[in-house]
């Protein structure tokens, strides 16, 4: 679009009129130096870092990757926001809330009492045949959970999931309802079981999604540049595969492709004569991808991850619908922050401290340009980050995020002054402690026996 502007600009006929002065003559002139200077910054390396950019030219069709003119678009997804979000995708975490003691269970995983339910919804289930004819179960517990829903039933077809909470049975509250009366209420009821539920961020774990990165050897199969060539990949848990020259350029320059993995053919491929040779061929065009491991081990490590782009579970957690639904709101219609402030946030590959105030919610640190803006400009997901302070060039005091793996980004961030920093430590340490990994949540896990109704 910038390219046509000055195209144009330098159409432009000139008037001939005498009476034209020469300061609108220079004014035009700045505007198109403007313009094209524009256009030049457009070119240059993306600094974001968070933005996912699909490119539609291909390494084959052309001589030069350095030569490139891409052409950017924007896929609606949750990093368009500005959240990071992947280390919350690229593993299972829990919700255990306040409950920081090792003595005590997640909620997700416990008997106990759970907290009132973030977001209800009406399910309706035709009857079916046989002794359960609805096909779940659930269990005795205040409320009352459901906590098994049969393959293929016609309680999953209705989307009930494992978690719910029963709220009310054919129009009847049974919140305080012992869950056998519940039971009762369905039984006697019509053939079409209507029932509200309600979900809370801790009903059961998310499910893991695809990211994985590393150096692959791509084929390219242009007249020019034939043979393999070592590439950085990075599979993101949205389901597209980007790839950059070096593993440096990711998160600084823009990827040399994009491609979307979901309804593709991936396998291994023996007709290179190669080993750890697999491909991809994309349900969009009919292009093949060639990519060369260097261990076998490592070929099953990006098949497995790619399968799983391939197939999407496309269900968000339930937390991930309540921080979008967040960020429409105004920064002090959040409720019951952890912890709010302004924060500097480190831009590294400009080397510059952006400014924002910030909102500190059960893992979540939400941006916003000021105190009065709505929507939120974007946040972290803090799953599994160490929170330490650290001194950092100029500055004596600042607040690292450190994740739990280094494939993932590390941030920094800095308040007013050291007092401000130290609280908003503590906060985060306090908030990202409310998330286990699964694993850790199972081995924490007193087994008792639950008792159970099935429907």
């Amino acid at each position: 679009d910038l390219k046509s502007e000055m195209e144009k600009t330098r159409k432009l006929p000139l008037k001939k009129d005498t009476r034209a002065s020469d300061s609108s003559q220079e004014d035009a002139i700045d505007q198109w130096a403007r313009r094209r200077k524009q256009f030049k910054d457009s070119k240059k390396c993306s600094s974001t870092g968070g933005s996912s950019i699909n490119s539609t030219i291909t390494e084959g069709s052309i001589n030069s990757e350095d030569a490139r003119s891409v052409d950017l678009g924007l896929y609606s997804e949750n990093e368009d926001r500005g959240f990071y979000t992947e280390n919350f995708h690229s593993a299972s975490w829990v919700f255990r809330g306040d409950d920081v003691s090792p003595d005590n269970s997640p909620r997700c995983l416990s008997k106990r009492p759970r907290p009132v339910a973030i977001r209800e919804r009406t399910v309706k289930i035709a009857k079916g045949t046989g002794n359960y004819p609805w096909g779940f179960r659930i269990q005795f517990s205040k409320p009352i959970l459901v906590t098994e829903v049969d393959t293929n039933s016609a309680a999953e077809e209705a989307g009930l999931q494992v978690g719910d909470i029963l709220i009310a049975v054919n129009g009847t509250d049974v919140t305080s309802m012992p869950h056998s009366e519940a039971a009762n209420l369905a039984r006697k009821g019509p053939d079409i079981l209507t029932m509200i539920v309600g979900s809370d961020i801790s009903r059961y774990p998310n499910t893991p999604k695809p990211t994985c990165r590393g150096y692959l050897h791509k084929r390219t199969q242009s007249a020019i540049l034939k043979g393999w060539r070592k590439r950085w990949f990075v599979l993101k848990h949205n389901g597209y595969l980007h790839y950059y020259k070096h593993k440096k350029d990711e998160g600084k320059c823009r990827p040399l492709e994009v491609t979307k993995l979901e309804g593709a053919e991936i396998g291994v491929d023996t007709s290179l004569g190669k080993p750890f040779v697999f491909k991809c061929i994309p349900q969009a065009g009919n292009r093949i991808f060639y990519f060369c491991a260097t261990s076998n081990q490592e070929m099953k490590r990006w098949l497995e991850a790619m399968d799983k782009a391939v197939h999407p579970i496309h269900q968000n957690h339930v937390w991930v619908d309540v921080t979008l639904h967040n960020t429409t709101l105004p920064p002090l219609a959040i409720k019951n922050p952890e912890c709010l402030g302004l924060l500097h946030q480190l831009d590294r590959s400009k080397d510059v401290w952006i400014q924002h105030y910030c909102i500190l919610k059960d893992g979540c640190l939400y941006f916003y340009a000021t105190l009065r803006s709505t929507p939120a400009q974007g946040g972290l997901y803090l799953q599994g980050y160490i929170v330490s302070e650290q001194s950092l060039g100029s500055k004596r005091s600042v607040i690292e995020l450190k994740p739990p793996s280094e494939e993932f980004k590390t941030f920094y961030l800095c308040a007013e002054n050291v007092n401000e920093n130290k609280r908003w430590i503590t906060a985060l340490k306090a908030s990202i402690n409310k998330w286990l990994p699964l694993h850790q949540a199972i081995q924490d896990f007193m087994n008792r026996p639950l008792e159970e109704t099935r429907m």
